[in-house]
């Protein structure tokens, strides 16, 4: 892989990482479009750079989560249930999955649907910004729904940040609330799967293929602390109808291009 196609596809991570649109589904097209094969290497390689962009949530949002044990303590339970299922099904997600453009077309098309339909009918959920609901007071049953919920996502195409909202929205959770927590349980998700990942096939890539993870991180990292912000402006005033309407039509020239083997 060129220096120029790991550039591309690092601000691809970078700005698809917390919008609810499936990053994975995206650096997958742009693996195909780009002509870069499937290999176990590029495999390792998207979700390694993963962690880039988790890097630019540790940064901003590093005080707050240490300034209390009960933060730390909610998003580890959140995170059990995902935890089990990546770990049960790394080798179907790794040796079938990743890299199928069919699942992931059909995943975006079937996301975007639910996204406008609960947008649609849900308009009036609570989006007060001055409520006292916070992580730490999160419920034992609201952690496991949105664990599950972001287990959804190792079926590309699923939007890991899209589940844990969608959840959320749906037990009544405040909107920038539910988007902060889905960024926060990235962390230790995005780490267990890069570093068990590398455990299973890292220590087989050599120098050059370090540094091309290296430079896929780099890039992440500096493009998802501007989308970050930016997406946290944008929902204070809009809805995330236009995600949906945006998975929707992907989904729909994928499924195409795929039927009329234009890729």
């Amino acid at each position: 892989m060129s220096t120029i196609h790991t550039i591309i596809i690092g601000i691809i991570e970078g700005i698809t990482e917390f919008l609810p649109i499936s990053s994975t589904a995206h650096m997958d097209i742009a693996r195909v479009l780009l002509s870069i094969p499937s290999t176990d290497f590029i495999k390792s390689f998207e979700i390694i750079i993963q962690l880039g962009a988790i890097l630019a949530v540790v940064v901003l949002y590093a005080k707050k989560v240490f300034s209390s044990w009960i933060y730390i303590i909610n998003l580890g339970i959140a995170f059990i249930p995902t935890g089990i299922i990546g770990f049960i099904l790394y080798k179907l997600i790794k040796s079938f999955l990743l890299g199928n453009i069919w699942v992931e077309a059909i995943a975006l098309l079937i996301g975007g649907i639910i996204i406008i339909l609960f947008e649609t009918h849900n308009s009036s959920l609570n989006n007060n910004e001055d409520s006292k609901e916070s992580i730490e007071s999160m419920s034992f049953k609201q952690l496991i729904i949105l664990g599950i919920a972001q287990a959804l996502a190792v079926i590309p195409g699923v939007s890991r940040s899209g589940a844990v909202i969608i959840a959320g929205r749906s037990m009544k959770i405040n909107r920038i609330l539910i988007t902060e927590f889905s960024f926060l349980l990235a962390v230790p998700t995005m780490l267990s799967a890069a570093l068990y990942d590398i455990y299973k096939s890292g220590f087989n890539f050599s120098s050059g293929d370090w540094g091309t993870i290296a430079l896929g991180f780099i890039v992440s990292f500096l493009i998802a602390l501007v989308v970050i912000k930016w997406f946290l402006l944008y929902i204070r005033k809009h809805s995330f109808k236009i995600f949906g309407w945006y998975r929707i039509v992907l989904g729909i020239i994928l499924i195409l291009a795929l039927f009329f083997k234009v890729i």
